[in-house]
């Protein structure tokens, strides 16, 4: 049977020495979610080399808001060295379970993917406890579900179309579904199917996020290789609008949007950036990884549903820094993770602050920090 549609294994607070800080030397590409009491769990995917056969997540848990992590707590690695475990995602759905979510695919891009979820009854247990795996959707699902005010969770899930940086390996017949997507469920996650999907021109692995506009419409924004495009529905996903580039500028990588308490909305992304290649240029070189300006990754603020984003905090200025995921704690926090130099320094980071940091452009409330270290693989530093 075909491998990659088979369930990876889930090794909970494991010894096994290829799990191991020390072990491990390359690791990127980090979720977080913080329970009501405070614990807080990042997760990111490893391994002896960069986006390949073999790759593992990495669960990491803090019980001290954040000083010190765990590292290990949970890992999921395929039985299958050509299967890969990669974009990992952590929600903690309106139940307060915390789904713990990843990709599963044969190489890089086998041209169906697929996203896999496992559940945690109780996050705040001492040992955590997890369902066995269940596949969910075609593609994958880096960022986090949306609750609308339907209650209908929205699931962002995508399969790269032919020109989105990498031609798939094997024909799964999914040409139809190279889109981003748009998986539903109305019953708290016990059925998900797919409502619809937008066609945004020029997307780079697509990595969408969605967010319900004040008016009940739904906005997408999409990873493109000139910066961020966008979609838009208004009967709760079903059909889009013809995709087009926003207004938000970006150097072709991940971001993260979501409605606060407040009712504001918060962008992470990377702002002020110095430098970014052309669009011809990439695709000419063929080599997706040449894209720059992955430096300034900044925290904004929009108090007009997206049109502004009139206030910024810099969580970090240096290159190579990459990949936010954040959440709204119910300590008042925000709390961003990102990765900073995957194959030479491998750290994964966290920020807190409260939006009134961000509306004054600096930290100043009890408790908030940047740059603050959360894992660093140390393993043999001969990848190049």
């Amino acid at each position: 049977m075909d491998s990659a549609l088979q369930p990876a294994h889930i090794f909970i607070e494991p010894t096994e020495e290829r799990f191991k800080d020390h072990y491990r030397r390359w690791q990127g590409i980090p979720s977080i979610e913080v329970t009501d009491q405070g614990r807080i769990f990042i997760d990111f995917y490893s391994g002896q080399d960069a986006e390949v056969g073999g790759n593992m997540m990495v669960l990491c848990v803090s019980d001290d808001h954040g000083q010190t992590f765990r590292s290990g707590v949970t890992v999921v690695e395929h039985p299958d060295r050509e299967c890969r475990i990669y974009d990992p995602n952590l929600w903690i759905d309106p139940l307060k379970r915390l789904w713990l979510t990843w990709t599963q695919a044969r190489g890089f891009n086998d041209g169906r993917m697929g996203v896999w979820v496992s559940v945690c009854e109780d996050p705040d247990a001492k040992k955590l406890n997890w369902s066995p795996p269940r596949r969910i959707a075609n593609g994958i699902m880096m960022n986090k579900p949306v609750v609308t005010s339907k209650q209908e969770w929205l699931f962002p899930c995508a399969i790269w179309c032919n020109t989105s940086g990498s031609r798939p390996s094997e024909n799964h017949g999914l040409q139809h579904e190279q889109f981003s997507n748009v998986y539903v469920s109305a019953d708290n996650g016990n059925t998900i199917s797919l409502r619809g999907h937008a066609d945004v021109p020029n997307r780079g692995f697509d990595e969408h996020m969605i967010v319900e506009k004040n008016d009940g419409t739904l906005w997408m924004l999409v990873r493109t290789f000139d910066g961020i495009g966008e979609s838009f529905s208004h009967d709760g996903g079903y059909t889009w609008f013809p995709g087009r580039k926003s207004h938000i500028d970006g150097p072709c990588s991940r971001f993260h949007i979501r409605r606060l308490k407040s009712g504001r909305l918060l962008l992470i992304n990377h702002y002020h950036f110095e430098e970014r290649i052309d669009l011809d240029d990439i695709m000419s070189q063929g080599n997706v990884k040449s894209w720059k300006g992955r430096s300034h990754l900044t925290a904004l603020l929009s108090e007009d549903d997206g049109k502004t984003w009139p206030y910024t905090l810099l969580l970090d200025e240096r290159n190579e820094v990459s990949y936010p995921d954040a959440v709204e704690a119910s300590d008042g926090y925000i709390y961003v993770t990102y990765d900073w130099e995957r194959v030479k320094q491998r750290e994964i980071l966290m920020a807190r602050f409260t939006e009134e940091d961000i509306i004054r452009g600096q930290c100043g409330s009890q408790g908030a920090m940047l740059k603050q270290l959360v894992n660093k693989a140390t393993g043999q530093p001969d990848i190049q």
